[in-house]
């Protein structure tokens, strides 16, 4: 059987994670942080750093625009 379960497609939590912006670290996946796809690769954003660049982030500017 080739066919993954749903815990192998959706795939676990990581341990920590980091603001792709200012490299703030949280364990675990935060509920309040963003969540943005650039260039193929999922990125993370604190709280802070979303709250800074909401524009930016609503108009789907890449991270490296802002």
């Amino acid at each position: 059987m080739d066919q993954k379960t749903q815990s192998e497609r959706v795939g676990t939590a990581p341990e920590t994670t980091a603001c792709a912006r200012c490299g703030a670290v949280a364990n675990g996946l935060p509920l309040t942080w963003t969540c943005s796809v650039e260039n193929g690769s999922r990125v993370y954003f604190c709280d802070d750093c979303a709250r800074t660049h909401i524009r930016s982030i609503e108009g789907r500017l890449d991270s490296s625009w802002w």
